[in-house]
């Protein structure tokens, strides 16, 4: 069929099975946009680019499709590189779709040129530089399957103008032919037999669960698991929701602000069954310290994150759908009554966390964050998908909303992104119509994408805004609090920020709440109505998010008050 590339490009995309882009036009991409004019291809238009490229990596999370997003050349392509570094660190599967100037003008410093391949190279799974069209379907067949297979990641495919304009007989390839990549991780039968021998050797083992459990899509494998081993499990900030939050055992999430009880098992445990997770240093404390008397068992896709932050004794490499189902099958074969055996650790381990439970000390009037979360979670379903931005609302959602499925708890993990999580909250629910979305965000974070309002506003995207609105860049500043002095230097928010004006402005509805009885008598009102609302909730400034376990620190040496 003869067509240009601007439309072969919106062809494939069709072929990959894409239901919706997030872009924004400008000069070298409006012969795509015409086509998607003359198409009617659905187009998300943002407020910005960083605004579309945190959308698609909503859209991925909670959908576990592919998430598009277009832009312009020059400052368009550049304004997605927070986004892209955003997926790359999460292992998010997105295809960045950039236009590049004319093959002529290539290298010349021409008008909104920039090294989209150069400048994404160290942020994406792979990058490409399209400048003949006959190489355009190609191209978007490899970036689709190099995205989801394997660990997923970004993909950027960067498009010269001139290439959009050309036409040429467009035939989408069938099959995908890389040379040293076929996107399959086998598992050596081996390595499984191992770690059934060390289960069946242990006394106090632990199942530490990462996010690489969701996009393996094995949450159900994993669940049956604990239930045959019956010893407690724990779970990394992005691995929350693979291990329903009401599972005997489950610990909560650990690390830095993660559990007293988590931290203390995993320095307690004499074998640690790590599971799709890389040992940030976000949960691991002082690395020579972390889980001194275990033995440490590795399950991981990626060669390149065994012993890279913590020395693994044994090593599953390759995919957990594999993996996974296979140590099942020879635990469910093994002459060990496994949850007698590590009954006594289990009710232990819970015991010790019960010491230290994640909570709140109510004081007068004043909202604390931990009840407001718990009493949003409270009026939510298993179903509902929370997004958070970045800070101590961050922790203190995953703290106390209880999440009960994968790809319900969406937050930037990796590189801690403010300003990711209102556009997020966008992707998903355009993603997951069906499925109530709240995001938890801060009088900081809002700020860093607050422009998607009007784009709520303009495609009446229905979920709820929560701000928690403590006058101050909240995790600097209790950081700020405990180790340097209570200097608050540029960390103070006293400039009036009235979101309900702001939310009303931008055509979406909004609501204050300052006291501690409205978290009864008017938050489910507001939450159970139809449409977008932002909810600015007052609390105190100086509330901290504990436990934390203070730089260069033991995860057993927490500050707990």
């Amino acid at each position: 069929m003869k067509m240009n590339g601007a439309r072969a490009l919106l062809e494939s995309l069709k072929q990959e099975g894409v239901e919706l882009v997030f872009g924004y036009p400008g000069g070298v991409v409006l012969k795509l946009y015409d086509e998607v004019y003359k198409m009617k291809f659905p187009n998300i238009l943002t407020g910005h680019e960083q605004g579309a490229v945190h959308a698609a990596d909503g859209y991925a999370r909670a959908s576990g499709k592919v998430g598009v997003v277009f832009a312009t050349s020059g400052p368009g392509a550049a304004n997605l590189i927070t986004g892209i570094a955003t997926a790359n660190m999460d292992s998010i599967p997105l295809v960045c779709i950039t236009g590049q100037v004319a093959n002529h003008a290539i290298g010349k410093d021409s008008f909104q040129e920039v090294d989209v391949c150069g400048i994404t190279t160290p942020i994406t799974k792979h990058n490409y530089l399209v400048t003949d069209v006959t190489e355009l379907p190609r191209v978007v067949k490899e970036a689709f399957f190099i995205a989801k297979t394997g660990r997923p990641g970004p993909v950027c495919i960067d498009i010269a103008a001139d290439v959009f304009n050309t036409e040429f007989d467009f035939v989408y390839p069938e099959e995908v032919n890389l040379r040293g990549y076929n996107g399959k991780y086998p598992v050596a039968e081996s390595a499984v037999d191992e770690v059934v021998k060390a289960v069946e050797a242990c006394e106090r083992p632990l199942i530490f669960v990462g996010g690489g459990v969701i996009p393996s899509d094995t949450s159900d494998t994993l669940r049956e698991i604990i239930s045959q081993l019956g010893c407690p499990s724990t779970s990394t900030l992005m691995g929350l929701g693979c291990i329903d939050a009401d599972t005997d055992g489950y610990l909560g999430f650990a690390g830095m602000h993660g559990s007293f009880g988590a931290n203390m098992a995993i320095q307690s445990c004499d074998l640690l069954l790590a599971i799709g997770m890389r040992f940030s240093d976000r949960v691991t404390g002082r690395v020579k310290d972390f889980a001194p008397n275990a033995k440490i068992v590795h399950f991981e896709i990626d060669p390149a994150e065994v012993n890279k932050n913590v020395h693994a004794d044994l090593k599953v490499i390759g995919d957990l759908r594999y993996s996974l189902p296979m140590f099942l099958n020879k635990i469910e074969r093994s002459s060990t009554n496994f949850a007698e055996k590590f009954s006594a650790w289990k009710v232990q381990a819970v015991d010790k966390g019960s010491e230290h439970p994640f909570s709140w000390t109510d004081e007068g009037d004043a909202i604390k964050p931990g009840a407001l979360i718990t009493r949003i979670s409270e009026l939510c379903d298993e179903n509902t998908i929370a997004v958070t931005d970045v800070g101590q609302h961050q922790m203190w959602a995953a703290q106390f909303f209880k999440t009960r499925k994968p790809r319900q708890f969406l937050t930037s993990g990796g590189l801690g992104t403010m300003g990711y999580g209102l556009p997020a909250a966008m992707g998903a629910k355009l993603a997951c119509p069906d499925k109530n979305v709240v995001l938890f965000t801060g009088d900081g974070s809002i700020m860093m994408n607050i422009q998607e309002l009007a784009t709520i506003a303009d495609n009446d995207i229905d979920i709820k805004i929560v701000i928690v609105h403590n006058f101050i860049l909240g995790m600097v500043g209790q950081w700020q609090r405990l180790f340097y002095n209570h200097h608050y230097s540029a960390s103070e928010l006293k400039c009036k920020r009235d979101f309900v004006k702001i939310a009303n402005a931008m055509g979406v509805r909004g609501f204050k709440l300052t006291k501690a009885d409205e978290l009864s008598a008017d938050l489910p009102e507001i939450f159970y109505s139809k449409g977008a609302a932002v909810i600015d909730v007052f609390v105190p400034e100086e509330e901290n998010v504990l436990p934390m376990v203070p730089g260069g620190r033991r995860l057993d040496q927490m500050v707990l008050d």
